[in-house]
């Protein structure tokens, strides 16, 4: 039996941060409840919850390509390469103002990913991209292939990256402009309290006065001296020693890799999370 749109809608909400908070407390429940809703859990008695998942995900990634299945294909067929290679930090949703961003990798460079689908409006998007470009080095744009005319027109500084609705591969079409030039507002609100002052005991031999009250903008004031490169050169060392766990390269599970990311996982907890789903239906 296949799937109606509703259908394919409900069972791509399983891969989500509060289903997989159930998961690791044995809560199963909400998908029982979709198999029995669909008449297919006498189908799946005796197997996993994983296999179950694994199921699921396949059926949504080849008919609903949505929103979590092209930022999972893209951790796991593009941005794994590049965090393979090097000492590559990578955000899920990192707030930038007043914008979100998808995913942000920090290396020697910034970079950040919007990715849209068939189905998304492009009404945000110069909000979205200005943000971005005030901060990050390189700001890339996955887009369908079959919308990239539209895409590239649309700021040509922006690096293009497409996939195929269908196999889900992705090519870079054109390679972001690389800028430096940080703004000191939107630096200031991405970093932590502790971050700048680290900074300014570490870049400045001045000592300055300051309380809990002056601090912020007497940093502010002090870090907008730094020149384009070392301010982000700063920037991207405090971004990458935060507590990210990056244990989402798992090529076996790879369908949870985004859940991995987005729920920052280490890996004894990512072990934990697939060894409770090994659980079977009875």
């Amino acid at each position: 039996m296949g799937y109606s749109a509703n259908q394919l809608r409900d069972l791509s909400s399983l891969f989500s941060r509060s289903e997989a908070l159930r998961w690791f407390k044995n809560d199963f429940s909400s998908i029982d409840i979709k198999l029995q809703r669909y008449n297919k859990y006498d189908s799946f008695k005796g197997k996993s919850y994983l296999e179950v998942l694994k199921k699921a995900y396949k059926t949504v990634e080849k008919s609903y390509p949505n929103e979590y299945v092209l930022k999972n294909e893209f951790l796991h067929k593009w941005l794994l390469k590049e965090l393979g290679q090097t000492d590559s930090v990578v955000y899920n949703e990192l707030r930038i103002g007043k914008a979100v961003a998808d995913l942000a990798m920090f290396n020697g460079i910034s970079k950040v990913f919007e990715i849209k689908t068939i189905l998304d409006k492009e009404t945000r998007l110069s909000r979205q991209l200005l943000e971005y470009k005030k901060i990050f080095n390189e700001v890339y744009l996955i887009v369908p292939i079959c919308q990239l005319e539209k895409y590239a027109a649309f700021d040509n500084t922006v690096g293009i990256i497409t996939y195929e609705s269908n196999s889900k591969q992705f090519h870079l079409y054109r390679k972001a402009i690389y800028c430096n030039e940080a703004d000191i507002d939107v630096v200031m609100n991405v970093l932590h309290t502790k971050e700048y002052l680290k900074i300014i005991q570490q870049n400045f031999t001045e000592k300055p006065v300051m309380n809990a009250f002056t601090q912020f903008e007497i940093c502010k004031k002090m870090l907008s001296t730094l020149s384009s490169n070392d301010l982000n050169k700063v920037l991207i060392e405090c971004l990458k020693k935060r507590q990210i766990n990056n244990a989402f390269l798992n090529k076996s599970n790879y369908q949870f890799n985004q859940i991995f990311l987005s729920l920052n996982l280490s890996e004894k907890q990512r072990d934990n999370l697939i060894l409770n789903l090994k659980t079977n239906l009875v």
